[in-house]
């Protein structure tokens, strides 16, 4: 058993907070959100994000010195968007003996890989400590209710990713080892733009125009092969298409209702604009921000990536949603 200390009490934050906790584990929480922290503490229950079940046993504080202090892995588990600002606050805390673990789903402000990112940070800090990313099918009020679910932790080093997979997996959470952080980076947040593109069918299905299964198929597919083409020119590894962070992530964010980006999309599909749908958003969706950072990488590297640009041109406001699933699967 090791000591744990989780940054970020949301949705995923708090359900492998609750496995971890349910496991044997110490169990720390930071949270910034005074109603969470005043929850957790009274009631033992995080009510805003992960209601009905219980989180008791862990420690929760609104001061990130505090959730440090004595644990042996420190886990991000931050919306993308703001998570380097976190590690500069945690750098001032961290020790040799701290591990490393980034949960977020997607890329650092600047368009940056988020290990890279936070390495950089790291090392500019005279840090050498192990990071880690772990990503695949994880919706999170599955995990927290003890759903059985697979998922790749990677790092640069191997013996970290097989030490912490050793350490961290659970009856129901079975963690893989791999070398491959990047990949499993570029397809977190590959996913969530085919996640958008497949929520637009359920907003059309709603509305009783194109929406259905196999029109969501064929969206699908289009979007994992333009993944399969287009990540591995970034810096991924091929393989990684096919396991827990490619085509198993992709899978579930895409189709189960819980999906962030997914709902996003429905929001899209029903004739909302971008900016009321965001509005309407109660959590963090990462696919907007990440469709316009492939856009931006393709055309640095002269990719043609049809599939991301008809959704992109959705976003401007250019085409309706319709018009998008038309263009993409009309894609040659």
């Amino acid at each position: 058993m090791v000591s744990i200390g989780i940054l970020g009490l949301g949705n995923w934050g708090s359900a492998i907070a609750k496995i971890w906790l349910d496991d044997g584990h110490k169990v720390k929480g930071w949270t910034i959100e005074s109603e969470v922290y005043e929850s957790i503490t009274m009631e033992n229950i995080n009510h805003k994000y992960l209601p009905k079940l219980s989180l008791k046993g862990m420690d929760v504080s609104m001061h990130i010195a505090d959730t440090l202090d004595g644990v042996e892995v420190v886990v991000l588990a931050v919306p993308s968007s703001v998570i380097l600002e976190v590690v500069d606050q945690v750098i001032p805390h961290l020790r040799p003996r701290h591990v490393i673990i980034d949960l977020a789903k997607g890329l650092a402000p600047g368009n940056q890989m988020i290990s890279h990112a936070i390495q950089e940070k790291l090392t500019a800090a005279g840090m050498a400590n192990p990071l880690a990313v772990v990503t695949g099918p994880t919706i999170a009020p599955e995990v927290a209710a003890g759903v059985m679910t697979t998922a790749l932790v990677a790092s640069e080093d191997v013996s970290v990713a097989k030490k912490l997979a050793k350490t961290l997996t659970t009856q129901t959470f079975i963690l893989h080892p791999a070398s491959d952080p990047v990949g499993a980076e570029l397809w977190g947040a590959f996913k969530n733009v085919v996640a958008l593109a497949c929520g637009l069918v359920d907003g059309l299905k709603q509305v009783g125009t194109l929406g259905g299964d196999n029109l969501k198929a064929a969206i699908f597919m289009a979007g994992f092969k333009e993944g399969c083409l287009l990540l591995p020119q970034l810096g991924a590894r091929a393989e990684v298409a096919f396991g827990p962070a490619g085509l198993g992530d992709l899978y579930v964010t895409a189709t189960s209702p819980h999906g962030r980006n997914r709902t996003m999309g429905e929001k899209l599909g029903t004739g909302l604009t971008l900016d009321e749908a965001l509005e309407e958003m109660h959590m963090v969706a990462e696919g907007v921000r990440a469709t316009r950072m492939f856009i931006d990488r393709a055309e640095d590297g002269n990719i043609k990536v049809p599939f991301t640009k008809a959704l992109n041109t959705l976003l401007n406001g250019d085409i309706d949603a319709e018009e998008c699933c038309r263009r993409i699967v009309n894609l040659n």
